[in-house]
């Protein structure tokens, strides 16, 4: 698999920034200052989806409804002013962008965040110059778990499904993926559970994690197959 790769397709949230927790707060400290009773835990469960699947199955609101465009509206601007300068890169993420581009790997971003948000998040990073493209929900009908977002990054790439990994770390990245033909190696930082990222090819703790493995990795020239048996490395592709 390894040598026929040339595209890796970036999960930002939970994966390379450290910032699922404070999605979950951020839509926390709106819904509640609106009136829904609805606890961190459950938001954290959605984190990872778009507002577009996330309002729905929280409190019942579409997206596009006034109410849904009134609460995603609000939903920015609590993160990017309360949360957003606060946020860190998740361990190693910088230099596994610069291992991955030094390999000569196309490297597109496939992100539910929205445009301008998404650009924020680049530069928690910094990965503005390490990107060579960036897909984004605002560009999309469907966010993850749908695979419009997966698809769209690949056509960014110019590769087909078979010449392109996704890096993820959540269920929901695992599942645009799969539904995209696309391997997806999943990273743990994101805070979900092994049990819940079935379908991935191979689970690492954090972006620093992959690269002490990166030689065993799915990225690696000379691999012939991702990395098992690791006491921190999971197959969960079989």
């Amino acid at each position: 698999m390894a040598s026929r790769l040339r595209g890796v397709l970036l999960d930002i949230d939970g994966t390379l920034v450290d910032s699922n927790d404070a999605h979950a707060r951020a839509w926390h400290d709106v819904l509640t200052e609106a009136g829904y009773q609805v606890t961190v835990d459950k938001l954290r469960r959605l984190i990872g989806m778009g507002s577009d699947k996330l309002l729905p199955r929280a409190v019942g609101v579409e997206k596009d409804s006034p109410t849904g465009k009134r609460l995603s509206e609000r939903r920015k601007i609590v993160f990017r002013e309360r949360y957003l300068p606060e946020l860190k890169p998740t361990r190693g993420a910088r230099a596994l962008l610069e291992r991955l581009r030094g390999d000569g790997y196309t490297l597109v971003v496939a992100s539910s965040a929205d445009g301008e948000e998404l650009q924020a998040l680049l530069d928690v990073i910094p990965a503005a110059d390490l990107v060579q493209d960036v897909t984004s929900s605002s560009e999309v009908s469907g966010s993850k778990p749908e695979p419009d977002i997966v698809e769209a990054a690949l056509k960014k790439v110019g590769a087909s499904p078979s010449e392109a990994v996704m890096l993820g770390d959540t269920p929901y990245d695992v599942e645009a993926a799969t539904r995209a033909s696309v391997a997806i190696i999943v990273l743990r930082c994101g805070g979900w559970s092994d049990a819940d990222l079935t379908g991935a090819l191979v689970v690492y703790d954090d972006p620093a994690n992959l690269l002490e493995h990166y030689a065993d990795s799915p990225f690696s020239k000379s691999a012939g197959k991702a990395a098992t048996n690791a006491a921190d490395v999971t197959d969960l592709g079989a």
